[in-house]
């Protein structure tokens, strides 16, 4: 048996904490050192970096902090595995042999790319190849033509191969989240292709720290819990032969490492309990949770099932133009005011609601009765429009506000400065493709090794294990404990997560109590969630029930319309959509209180 690897993360985003890697380099011992700089949105990104800056596809930062780290990271034999490479992974691996021949170092630096399908696009689609990814919203791939961004989710094998030879620091593409812990995990143990358990052990032990401190109490919605809160630790995952882990931090780091935050962390970005990947399908209804001691939580349990035999592949083509203006209500009259604003801007408009593409219209009640001061006074009118065509978007929309300054409501004012013009938009539309029609590729040491992306063996492409477990199943039995009821906070005793998947949004609730979860199995269903959430009234939503870590997942279809890029809501990403359940008031029994 090989003793545990100890993988640290210093990274979550690109825009993460800049002296991350740092901290986690100093403040303890690590084995590797690990970063997510990807994320659906981050592909976009980079496309528009690169068009305006070719040879900037990658994420910059994480070639600073290799400036930071590197020479400490070779004294200690760390290895560095990241996903920073994004649309360039060679010509991020250039810029870091720059920042190394300037330090004066010679480390073996490998990159994996064959995610970009770009090249191969027309030849993958003109074959049926490349077929939509069924995720309740998008029924078509789009016109590849405009395709600006198209990656497969690549595994983890290639970073294996890459350590295999030798590689000091590993660079990426679009590999899944998880990989890069993952791969590490892999190659230490020497694990084979079909242990499904480990490699499903450390895919739920990367899928916990690659957040960054979303694992250490960022993000989490008993934050008052949490020591520190004003500088939080990063975490790490020692993860052993079998693939069980224990998540830690630093000591003497802000923080919590907590079955709470863990599980909140479980539930971010998830839909329902088999956990697909190009590696292993991890069944998160399988997982066990323990706090060992302070800071330390161990997580064991998980069984692994093969992957589906296919790889999900991420496209954004640009969509067209967008513009906003934000119109600010103040006081008495809120509604009778907004018909009049949005009625005279339309009359001012040269064109239409008719004549765009779309229009959301969205009075945002901000205001307070009695208000105390000018901001608890004002609500706001925000309009937004979509078209192809950039000039009616344009400076020809947003104007049309300003001429209704003087002859309008009382009070009438802009929010956000003055007229704009319009900004392009991207859509994000998930695909997928044959596993053995994408090989990865390593280049190291001026050589180049072809790794095979498709499984020994292939499972099942669906995210419920159960055909009977769907949206529109009835739900269980209500919980109804005996005594009084009190109207509370449904985040009295309810804690969530929650984020984006494309087009949709997911949102997890957990209880911190064996009572309060099975209230909450009757309690929360999807037409309850409908109703405390009236925005998902009209969409479909699934719901999942993890009770291993006393948890559901709803999965609302459609709430970020065509993704984030493309989104009109405020919160684009549904970051707070989980708190904003956790707010509504609900009648919760009395001794579930205590």
């Amino acid at each position: 048996m090989t003793r545990p690897v100890r993988i640290a993360n210093c990274s979550g985003f690109f825009g993460d904490r800049l002296s991350g890697a740092e901290e986690m380099v100093e403040g303890g011992p690590i084995d590797v050192l690990t970063g997510d700089w990807l994320a659906e949105l981050t592909m976009l990104i980079l496309s528009r970096i690169r068009t305006k800056r070719p040879g900037g596809g990658f994420a910059s930062t994480f070639v600073t902090q290799m400036d930071q780290v590197m020479g400490r990271c070779l004294d200690r034999g760390i290895k560095v595995v990241s996903n920073a490479g994004g649309l360039d992974p060679a010509g991020c691996a250039e810029a870091v042999h720059e920042v190394a021949d300037r330090l004066g170092l010679s480390p073996t630096i490998a990159y994996v790319d064959g995610d970009d399908l770009m090249p191969r696009l027309g030849d993958l689609a003109a074959s049926g190849a490349i077929r939509p990814f069924d995720d309740g919203v998008a029924e078509q791939i789009g016109d590849l033509d405009q395709a600006l961004t198209a990656n497969a989710y690549l595994g983890c094998w290639g970073i294996v191969d890459a350590l295999d030879r030798g590689a000091d620091i590993v660079i990426t593409g679009r590999v899944t989240d998880a990989a890069v812990t993952c791969g590490p995990a892999a190659w230490h143990h020497g694990w084979r292709r079909d242990d499904w358990d480990a490699l499903a052990g450390a895919v739920v032990a990367g899928h916990v720290i690659e957040c960054s401190a979303q694992a250490t109490g960022g993000n989490y919605s008993f934050f008052t819990e949490v020591p520190g809160m004003e500088r939080l630790g990063f975490p790490w995952a020692e993860i052993a032969a079998d693939g069980s882990c224990v998540i830690g931090k630093h000591d003497d780091t802000g923080g919590q490492v907590s079955i709470g935050t863990v599980t909140s962390q479980l539930l971010y970005e998830i839909g329902g309990p088999r956990y697909l990947g190009p590696d292993v399908t991890a069944r998160f209804d399988t997982i066990a949770l323990e706090q060992v001691e302070p800071d330390r939580v161990r997580i064991s349990g998980t069984t692994g099932e093969p992957p589906p035999p296919t790889l999900k592949v991420a496209t954004n083509e640009l969509g067209g133009y967008r513009n906003s203006v934000a119109i600010a209500l103040t006081g008495l009259d809120i509604e009778a005011k907004a018909e009049v604003v949005e009625a005279a801007f339309w009359r001012a408009c040269p064109f239409g609601p008719d004549d765009f593409a779309s229009v959301d219209t969205r009075l945002i009640r901000t205001d307070h009765d009695d208000p105390t001061s000018n901001e608890a006074a004002t609500a706001q009118l925000r309009i937004t429009v979509k078209d192809p065509d950039e000039r009616k978007v344009g400076r020809a929309f947003s104007n049309a506000f300003v001429e209704t300054a003087l002859a309008s409501i009382p009070g009438l004012y802009g929010l956000g400065g003055g007229p704009s013009a319009a900004s392009p938009y991207g859509v994000y539309r998930p695909a997928t493709v044959p596993a053995d029609l994408v090989p990865a590729y390593v280049h190291v040491s001026g050589e180049t090794h072809q790794i095979d992306s498709s499984a020994p063996s292939t499972g099942s492409d669906q995210a419920e294990p159960d055909a009977d477990h769907a949206a529109d199943a009835a739900p269980p039995a209500p919980f109804r404990p005996a005594g009084d009821t009190k109207r509370v906070p449904l985040g009295s005793i309810v804690g969530a997560r929650s984020g984006d998947k494309g087009g949709n949004a997911n949102v997890g609730v957990f209880t911190r109590s064996d009572a309060a979860y099975d209230w909450l199995t009757g309690y929360l269903t999807v037409e309850r969630l409908r109703e405390l959430l009236p925005e998902t009234a009209d969409l479909h939503i699934d719901r999942y029930d993890l009770p291993n870590i006393r948890s559901i997942n709803f999965m609302v279809r459609g709430l970020l319309q065509e993704g984030v890029a493309a989104s009109t809501r405020i919160d684009a990403q549904a970051k707070s959509l989980g708190e904003w359940l956790r707010a509504r008031y609900v009648d919760v029994p009395a001794e579930l209180l205590t």
